[in-house]
């Protein structure tokens, strides 16, 4: 298990890439939109994980909800792990909620689950399942 990413809040990945990129001088190896999360995120290396800067695109969003609430910020740490249903399994039996319920797909192909702050002492976590490598056809 490692350090994936942390995910920040964001209004506007343009004014918040002014500071990351502009500013810090961090790259940004990717933007994708993922919708059904009702987000846009850029991704920027940094050392062995990434920032994910996170913004809604609706109003219902749960990154819209998390910036009316708390403004923006941390929103959560992602941990990679490998097997990500056996951990799951692990964790629900050992009383963790999981977020939604079950695993999703994200961006870069990712698999993914939330675990709820609730327990994680008040720390949303979510566990990263990285994507299989693409096969390429040999000719």
């Amino acid at each position: 298990m490692k350090l994936d990413h942390i995910g920040v809040a964001v209004r506007s990945l343009e004014q918040s890439l002014k500071f990351y990129r502009d500013q810090l001088g961090l790259r940004v190896a990717g933007t994708e939109e993922i919708p059904s999360e009702k987000v846009r995120v850029a991704m920027l290396p940094l050392g062995e994980g990434r920032l994910e800067l996170l913004e809604p695109t609706a109003e219902d969003s749960p990154i819209a909800r998390f910036i009316q609430k708390r403004g923006e910020g941390i929103h959560h740490i992602a941990l990679e792990v490998e097997h990500l249903d056996r951990h799951l399994r692990q964790l629900e039996a050992g009383g963790v909620r999981v977020l939604p319920g079950k695993s999703e797909y994200g961006a870069s192909g990712h698999r993914y689950a939330f675990l709820h702050p609730a327990s994680c002492g008040g720390v949303l976590v979510e566990l990263v399942e990285a994507a299989p490598p693409v096969r390429r056809e040999s000719r």
